[in-house]
């Protein structure tokens, strides 16, 4: 029982820098990325492959961040003329191409079979004290990211990012560089997904395209949601309250007799379902609050409930996969 509640206090820490990376994009630069699950396949990948060539552990997951980091900037410069909705959808498509690219290009990510034997650090050294030192390690580069992150978004980049997010015309006339504060965003947002891609393949030893489905966004979205979509430590909340969400019904649905294991899996969606619904009708605005910085101008775009909404539209054309996972 203790190493399974190590493993998932892992993998809240996981999703907790899915979380920071969210926040930075939806909560603080108001674009919406429905993609995080893209760039968190592209540095689970990146890192996996680097380090089973021999790269160092850590240049690798550095690798990874960058990788994802530069791809952000690239799809944030193509879709520049993108905003709300048609941004979310678009991101929610390279999301997709990503684990098709994963699944058919067999010579480098294994196709549906996938990659395993993926190193971990000290994992030999340790032996059974591993999974401490791992879900230190990993909380470690939460706590480094928040605090990065907070005195990153109380600088003047920070206030600029926010008055891009609040109006960008505005902005744009008030001298600031819009489409250099987003493509930094962007980068910031998707390095800390491939940073959090990596940290989980060096943490399963194994990684496949089923593990990357759009259902994943939804996770997250959710956490941020539910902390306050523009505060840090909203979302790191969050990201604890939903891995608390997600394991505690796999045990509920055990004791529901006489379902199979694809309704089992099925049942715990709806709740998730039903838990972000529930958030965005009694508080839309996250346990924590948002904060209104510097202004209380208006966030039409960034609003959760308009992303809920595209959310759960966007991902309904992906409901074959999410009924083919049973955990994330």
């Amino acid at each position: 029982m203790t190493s399974y509640l190590v493993f998932v206090a892992t993998l809240a820490g996981i999703y907790a820098l899915l979380s920071l990376g969210l926040v930075t994009l939806w909560g603080q630069g108001g674009m919406v990325n429905l993609g995080l699950v893209g760039f968190y396949a592209l540095g689970a990948y990146t890192s996996a492959l680097l380090s089973g060539a021999g790269m160092p552990i850590g240049i690798a997951l550095v690798c990874a961040a960058l990788l994802a980091g530069g791809v952000g900037v690239a799809l944030c410069f193509v879709t520049r003329t993108l905003r709300g909705d048609y941004l979310a959808i678009v991101s929610l498509g390279f999301a997709e191409v990503i684990r098709l690219v994963a699944m058919n290009e067999k010579w480098l990510t294994g196709g549906a079979d996938g990659v395993s034997g993926i190193r971990s650090p000290l994992k030999e050294q340790l032996g059974a004290a591993h999974p401490w030192f791992y879900l230190l390690l990993v909380w470690a580069i939460v706590g480094i990211a928040a605090f990065a992150l907070a005195r990153l978004l109380r600088s003047p980049f920070g206030r600029a990012l926010r008055a891009v997010r609040d109006d960008e015309q505005v902005a744009a006339v008030a001298g600031k560089p819009v489409l250099q504060l987003k493509l930094k965003a962007f980068f910031i947002g998707t390095a800390l997904s491939g940073i959090a891609g990596g940290v989980y393949a060096h943490l399963t030893s194994y990684i496949a395209p089923d593990g990357f489905v759009p259902l994943l966004t939804i996770y997250i979205f959710l956490a941020a949601t539910a902390g306050g979509y523009t505060r840090l430590a909203g979302a790191i909340v969050g990201a604890i309250a939903v891995m608390a969400l997600l394991e505690s019904t796999r045990f509920v649905a055990a004791w529901i007799p006489g379902l199979s294991a694809v309704q089992v899996a099925s049942f715990r969606e709806f709740v998730i379902a039903v838990a972000l619904i529930a958030v965005m009708q009694l508080k839309p605005e996250g346990f924590f609050g948002s904060k209104a910085q510097l202004s209380g101008a208006r966030r039409n775009e960034a609003d959760p409930r308009r992303v809920a909404e595209s959310a759960a539209s966007s991902s309904s054309s992906s409901s074959q996969n999410v009924l083919a996972v049973a955990k994330p």
